[in-house]
């Protein structure tokens, strides 16, 4: 049972195994990646009603970019279609829209809906949901890396606090539970450098069938664990 009191702050999630959910059943791969827009919908609404501060969710990487072009077609659409629809439904719930990445890799039509998102969201105060999208973490610390040496930064003025400054993810949070689905043991490349003391959660389920119950196993594991940060645990004395 989710104790209200323990709530993590930052969650990212890995939706994965939309193509393999899909594939299982004899559908088309599309059809995985619609339910998986479906299901992220649902976990939004969750996080909203949880209180979450911020959620980000890794819809697109740099990786991804190396699919066949008609995946990419239909992924850029269903994209499209969802940032069409959802701004009622973040307005709704008072949700802020954020999205991080190479943006400037995606097609004028989306990135026009995203800054329409991001501009008539911002003032709201709920839960940052946060799209990585043709995103990369070793791509965002070397651009990180890169705006440092631009703007003039001397190296001994630059710390942890002011480099993270840098990143995508700036202003937000730290992170501090990461929820990967579809069984597979890794990262793969999503927030590198704020996953450093995150809790991680892997699943064998699906992501088309990662449901809200689903969701609130996963915070409820992560509010089991003692959280030490490189200190000695309590209960070694």
């Amino acid at each position: 049972m989710v104790q209200p009191g323990k709530m993590p702050q930052h969650v990212g999630i890995i939706m994965d195994g939309n193509g393999r959910w899909a594939g299982m059943r004899g559908f088309p791969r599309v059809e995985g990646h619609r339910m998986g827009a479906e299901r992220a919908r649902e976990i939004i609404s969750a996080s909203s009603d949880l209180g979450l501060k911020c959620l980000t969710l890794y819809a697109f990487s740099m990786e991804n970019w190396q699919r066949p072009e008609n995946e990419i077609s239909v992924l850029m659409k269903l994209l499209e279609i969802y940032l069409r629809k959802e701004l009622e439904e973040f307005q709704r719930l008072n949700i802020r829209y954020r999205a991080i990445g190479e943006k400037w890799r995606l097609p004028e039509s989306i990135l026009a809906l995203i800054k329409e998102t991001e501009e008539a969201t911002a003032e709201n105060t709920g839960t940052t949901v946060v799209s990585a999208l043709s995103y990369g973490g070793r791509n965002e610390i070397l651009r990180a890396v890169r705006q440092a040496v631009t703007s003039g930064m001397k190296a001994e003025d630059i710390d942890e606090e002011s480099f993270s400054g840098l990143l995508d993810t700036a202003g937000l949070p730290p992170v501090d539970l990461i929820i990967r689905t579809s069984g597979e043991i890794r990262i793969s490349n999503f927030l590198l450098w704020q996953a450093a003391y995150a809790e991680l959660y892997f699943t064998d389920i699906f992501w088309p069938d990662f449901t809200k119950e689903e969701f609130l196993r996963a915070i409820s594991d992560y509010q089991m664990r003692e959280r030490r940060f490189g200190t000695v645990s309590a209960k070694e004395f």
